[in-house]
């Protein structure tokens, strides 16, 4: 562990993703339902396990895309067998009520840009049985930082939907919150935290318990970040302050990093990907 005055600077894979350039099939010109488009797209299944899929002109080359997939430690996957991550242009939701639909463009423009959504969960019927698909737009982010983070927190999610939290890491974080460890690693994590932690009292102004919905959804959210961020580090290169947001302070580095270390112990990384922490002393 580093001293105060030190700060994270990179998380680094093993092997950095191939950014060359796939070539693209011939698609629709227009929006599909996202059914049709998961009729179309082919399920392949990542050395982890894992299952995606890539549909139009997503600008992400097979190999990295691979890569990217591959990143998700082999101890989470059973949690997600009944999703497939499929990644698209640009997905949009319409209507509302019996009307609601989910299209997906087969490539961008700004019209359809404007209208798009980062990601939608859909509930695909197979004659398997039911299986979720997970649409991600590709073209709303225009690096690979903001894909990788949308797939990886997605991913989180939805295994602590199927899961839930590891007792162990929500003690960590627990004792971390009631130490008033500066800032939190997301909007949803600094305001539930705060909530669970605010002082209650009754009309009698006798202290109430400790408001435990609020501490679960702390606990969910910073479990679900900390996963995301710890996959993060192995698909890619990345400064710790990139996760900076006006609207919260940032997680204190030390704390991050044991939170990292301990979702590390719990769901080592898969083969050719290592998880590491590299640090810059300020000044």
């Amino acid at each position: 562990m580093q001293t105060e005055e030190n700060q994270p600077e990179e998380m680094q894979p093993a092997v950095p993703a191939s950014a060359t350039s796939a070539p693209t099939e011939s698609r629709p010109t227009g929006p599909q339902s996202a059914e049709l488009v998961a009729s179309q797209a082919p399920i392949a299944t990542a050395v982890n396990g894992l299952r995606y899929a890539a549909w139009g002109e997503t600008r992400i080359a097979q190999p990295e895309l691979e890569r990217l997939v591959a990143a998700v430690p082999r101890g989470l996957v059973p949690a997600l067998e009944k999703r497939c991550y499929y990644f698209v242009p640009l997905v949009i939701h319409e209507g509302n009520g019996d009307a609601e639909q989910t299209v997906v463009a087969p490539s961008y423009t700004i019209d359809l840009g404007d209208r798009a959504i980062c990601h939608r969960n859909v509930t695909l019927p197979l004659t398997t049985g039911p299986l979720e698909g997970v649409f991600l737009s590709t073209r709303l982010v225009d690096d690979r930082f903001g894909l990788s983070f949308e797939f990886f927190i997605n991913v989180a999610h939805n295994f602590v939907d199927a899961v839930g939290v590891p007792e162990s890491f929500a003690s960590l974080a627990w004792s971390q919150a009631q130490a008033a460890v500066r800032g939190e690693t997301s909007q949803d994590a600094w305001e539930t935290r705060r909530r669970a932690l605010d002082p209650i009292t009754n009309a009698e102004g006798v202290a109430m318990p400790t408001d435990e919905r609020a501490r679960k959804n702390f606990e969910e959210s910073a479990f679900s970040d900390a996963l995301a961020i710890y996959m993060l580090s192995l698909s890619l290169d990345f400064d710790y302050h990139d996760l900076r947001e006006r609207e919260y302070p940032l997680l204190a580095a030390p704390a991050l990093a044991e939170r990292l270390r301990h979702v590390a112990s719990l769901f080592p990384a898969n083969e050719t990907y290592e998880f590491q922490i590299l640090y810059r002393r300020k000044g």
